[in-house]
């Protein structure tokens, strides 16, 4: 394994970390206050025009649509930046330092694993209608999947029923926490049910693209995480009821909707993971920065050995969910996502309980600010506890890395299933 960063990455990095500076950070305010003006003025569902600049600048510096893989930018017929898992975990990294930060570069969660879900499984029909303008960042999409009367943890149980009707199928099904379905430019669902209940357990299940205009989707509510909405965003409970799409808009074909998750949420897990990094070393450097900056009983917080041994901590966590981070993607590039389901497995466990922790401490040196909205601390520690949930819970992925060990010794190993579940 070498770790060393390519000189495409290396350049990529330097453009970045510097567009950071010069516009992401700089820009922090304006998104909140745009987002207190909307929300005053009755329009919290409404696209932040402080992103939507940034994106024109991103463009401008050649930071677009970096996630897209070799062969999905080989599949689109869109060139992308055409870098391997290995080569874009570190990108994605540092645009996670700032959770909105990655929609500036078109390379946010849904739309990312989407994106590649089209370019590899969807008709060039498909991907005429749908790939291009997601490509271009003029809309933007949703994965409808998690259901709320089943455990979708084990995604054979979710019931929505995708029925064929002649030309067409029939779509009936309730869901939650579709993230990205709040958001009035979202106009195109990536929708899993059951096509055929009386198949194997995993050939039951099948994708369809549904617009998301179709007539019988019904929008509940927004879901709030510890009471966070993340407008104009959102993670929505819905319906399906009666939606009719053509039969053409089946991706790969009935049956194979298994076959599609595991290719999407391998670099989909990848991608959240460094996020989670880069958002647990920000956190870190407020922590050391408020720390060396407030006086506690005669000396400054960074004194405290209880501060220094949490700061100490963190280093070492941080670094080392990066280092198994990197050997996953590294794996996913040489071997395949087959050979490294442990490995990703094991950071979607690591990563976000590190961040959780990391961030937790910062809130501590911050005191009753680290609570508040005056930092981005609270609404980090939210994003962060949320996933592990998303894409597989810790308990799914510790029941299947427990029996992948087990399997070395004779028991178990020929079951251990790889988690599919709610994808973002």
């Amino acid at each position: 394994m070498d770790f060393e960063y390519s000189p495409k990455t290396r350049e990529l990095q330097a453009k970045l970390l510097k567009f950071m500076d010069d516009y992401i950070y700089p820009a922090e305010k304006d998104y909140e206050a745009e987002m207190l003006a909307n929300t005053q003025a009755g329009k919290r569902w409404s696209a932040l025009q402080t992103v939507e600049k940034l994106k024109v600048q991103a463009r401008k510096a050649g930071l677009w649509n970096l996630f897209l893989p070799v062969d999905s930018a080989s599949a689109s017929g869109y060139e992308g930046a055409g870098l391997t898992n290995q080569e874009y975990a570190p990108l994605a990294e540092i645009m996670g330092r700032v959770p909105w930060a990655s929609e500036a570069f078109n390379c946010s969660a849904p739309d990312t694993g989407n994106m590649e879900t089209i370019a590899r499984y969807g008709s060039e029909a498909i991907k005429a209608r749908w790939l291009k303008p997601l490509l271009e960042g003029q809309i933007r999409s949703a994965f409808a999947m998690t259901e709320p009367e089943v455990a979708s943890s084990d995604a054979t149980n979710i019931s929505t029923r995708i029925e064929r009707q002649g030309d067409e199928y029939v779509i009936n099904g309730h869901k939650w926490w579709i993230s990205g379905a709040a958001d009035p430019r979202c106009a195109v669902f990536i929708t899993m049910g059951k096509t055929d209940p009386e198949a194997p357990r995993h050939s039951q299940q099948s994708m369809v693209i549904v617009p998301a205009d179709a007539k019988g989707i019904r929008i509940v509510r927004p879901l709030t995480v510890f009471g966070y909405d993340d407008a104009p965003h959102g993670h929505v409970e819905m319906y399906f009821e009666n939606v009719r799409v053509p039969v053409d808009n089946i991706l790969l074909g009935e049956g194979r909707g298994f076959e599609i998750a595991q290719g999407r949420l391998g670099p989909g897990r990848i991608h959240h993971c460094m996020r989670l990094i880069g958002l647990a070393e920000r956190a870190l450097e407020l922590m050391c920065r408020r720390s060396l900056a407030r006086v506690a009983f005669g000396k400054t917080v960074a004194q405290q050995t209880v501060t220094q041994e949490r700061i100490a901590e963190a280093r070492c966590k941080i670094d080392m969910a990066r280092l198994l981070t990197l050997k996953a993607a590294w794996l996913m590039d040489v071997a395949g996502n087959k050979v490294a389901k442990n490995e990703i497995a094991m950071i979607k466990v690591v990563a976000p309980t590190m961040a959780c922790q990391v961030i937790d401490w910062a809130m501590q040196a911050h005191g009753g600010g680290g609570v508040s909205g005056d930092f981005p601390l609270a609404s980090a520690y939210a994003g962060a506890r949320t996933l592990r949930f998303a894409d597989g819970p810790d308990e799914v992925h510790r029941n299947a890395i427990a029996k992948w060990e087990l399997g070395k010794y004779g028991a178990y190993g020929a079951d251990a299933q790889v988690p599919i579940t709610r994808g973002s």
